[in-house]
C-alpha cells in the first residue's frame, strides 16, 4: 500500500512571504536611519540643502532597487516551492 504525503507548499510560500516582508522592513529601516543622519548633518551644517536632497534621492533609489530585489527573490522562491 502506497502512502501519500501532503506537503504544505502553500504554507511554505506564506512563510517565504513573511521573510520577504521582514527583509523589506529592514531595508526601509536602513533608509529611515540614513535620512535621519542626513537631516542631522544638514542641521549641523555639515552638508548643504542641495547635498541633502541629492543624497536623499540616492538613498531612495537604492531602497527601491533593494525592495525590488527582495520582491524578485520572493517570486523565484515561491515558484520554486510550488514546482516541487
Amino acid at each position: 500500500m502506497a502512502r501519500r504525503f501532503a506537503f504544505p507548499f502553500p504554507r511554505l510560500a506564506k512563510i517565504a512571504g513573511r521573510y520577504a516582508e521582514h527583509a523589506r522592513v529592514a531595508v526601509r529601516n536602513v533608509r529611515r536611519d540614513g535620512m535621519e543622519q542626513l537631516k542631522k548633518m544638514e542641521k549641523d551644517n555639515e552638508i548643504s540643502e542641495d547635498q541633502h536632497h541629492k543624497r536623499s534621492d540616492e538613498i531612495q533609489k537604492l531602497t527601491d532597487v533593494h525592495i525590488k530585489l527582495v520582491d524578485e527573490t520572493l517570486s523565484h522562491k515561491e515558484a520554486e516551492i510550488m514546482q516541487v
